[in-house]
């Protein structure tokens, strides 16, 4: 297969949307000798702040020198921001190669033994880091834990970040319901480590740390990399961002027999650690631009004490898109209130929000607040045209958007994020 044709391939595997599970993973494994077996992992999960630990822990190892792998999801433009060595994407090449190989794997599977595409996404990344001998991946999961494609390894640290609402459909209708299924990455006997506050979360982790045998330590707001963090110069702004530093830290430290780390290297990691699309801040000629992943109501209060924190009560204008599956109302208390204005736009997704439905909930729930619909980005981009300050949120979809008109990059690839509902 060429690259798009290794795409176009990956595109087909979306219809089989959402199965949470590990049997089709495991079998891709034992057809393909076990490539995770080769491999040492620190695996991450959370609601909120993975990729932002993720890019903490990888940046901290690669300043000491290891060769770090990095995966993660979604990617904001191309594909192959999925999978990192070096923080330097795989190349397409590359990913056209490993892609048939797993298609030659699958001949002769039923369609109901199909894999997922993060299935088949994941087996990938496994082949290529294995190919690539990382010295450490940084693994983070799609969605939930216990069920998820990643969680076939034995890491050398479970991560588990703050906890909050977020995919109930698949994860339970309560925290504690969601808080079992992340702890699902707990193993016995490997150190586990977490930044999440929520007192009933805690207590689930806590719990399921003490059966499965895995010492757990609690990162809370006294910990003592918290303050040590609070005096560094992060690249990464924002307060949230230096707690998912300190989560980082305190698991570098904790890691320090096997994996050391000199306290210098440390730091110029964490301080030079760059994600994009979390709270990244651009200039655009006399406009300043914040452009956030933040999707559900944790982040979006995220969202809100950062903006104040950088930018005091400076006002700012929003563009909001979400998808229909989030809590649509979560982003009225703190962020629209907040803005002088907000311009809806659609999600380009087959879970897209409908403009006019989310401005519709959001005028219940914020009446006060100055609500537009505009028919796309393009349009949005054009009513602000004489703001100073515009934020950008409301889903990860519509980040990618900004940052490819802003970098005039094409559509195709971002598509591949959407998985599609469960059959």
């Amino acid at each position: 297969m060429t690259y798009l044709e290794a795409l176009a391939f990956l595109d087909g595997l979306r219809r089989h949307g959402m199965r949470p599970g590990l049997e089709r993973m495991q079998r891709l494994l034992e057809l393909s000798g076990h490539p995770e077996r080769g491999l040492r992992f620190i695996h991450v999960a959370g609601t909120n702040g993975k990729g932002s630990t993720c890019a903490f822990l990888e940046s901290v190892y690669r300043v000491s020198g290891r060769r770090t792998g990095l995966f993660t999801s979604p990617h904001l433009v191309s594909f192959r921001e999925r999978l990192q060595v070096g923080r330097e994407c795989v190349s397409e090449a590359d990913t056209a190669r490993w892609i048939t190989r797993a298609a030659g794997l699958l001949e002769g599977w039923t369609e109901d033994e199909q894999p997922t595409f993060f299935e088949l996404v994941t087996w990938v990344a496994l082949q290529w880091f294995r190919e690539q001998a990382c010295d450490l991946v940084i693994w983070e999961t799609g969605l939930g834990g216990r069920l998820d494609a990643t969680n076939v390894v034995r890491p050398e640290a479970a991560v588990i970040t703050p906890i909050g609402w977020d995919h109930m459909e698949w994860l339970g209708h309560s925290l504690e319901a969601i808080a079992a299924e992340k702890a699902g990455i707990l193993k016995p006997g490997v150190p586990a480590y977490t930044s999440t506050d929520d007192p009933a979360a805690l207590a689930v982790l806590r719990e399921t740390a003490r059966a499965v045998g895995a010492p757990l330590e609690w990162v809370g707001a006294g910990h003592d990399e918290v303050a040590r963090v609070r005096s560094w110069n992060l690249t990464l702004r924002g307060e949230h961002q230096r707690r998912n530093a300190a989560l980082a830290v305190a698991t570098v430290r904790g890691l320090q027999d096997r994996w050391p780390v000199a306290s210098e290297q440390v730091r110029v990691g964490i301080e030079s650690a760059r994600w994009a699309g979390r709270f990244e801040v651009r200039q655009r000629g006399r406009q300043t631009w914040v452009i956030d992943g933040a999707h559900n109501r944790p982040a979006f209060g995220v969202l809100t004490e950062a903006l104040r924190e950088q930018f005091g009560d400076r006002p700012y204008a929003l563009i909001l898109g979400m998808l229909a599956d989030k809590e649509l109302a979560s982003a009225g208390p703190g962020l629209v209130a907040g803005a002088a204005r907000t311009v809806v736009v659609p999600v380009h997704s087959n879970r897209g929000c409908p403009p006019a439905e989310l401005a519709a909930v959001l005028a219940r729930h914020c009446p006060s607040a100055r609500v537009e619909v505009a028919s796309g980005l393009r349009e949005a981009t054009e009513r602000m045209a004489s703001e100073a300050l515009v934020v950008v949120a409301g889903s990860l979809f519509l980040v990618g958007e900004v940052l490819e008109w802003m970098e005039g990059g094409s559509f195709s690839e971002r598509a591949l994020n959407d998985w599609g509902r469960t059959r």
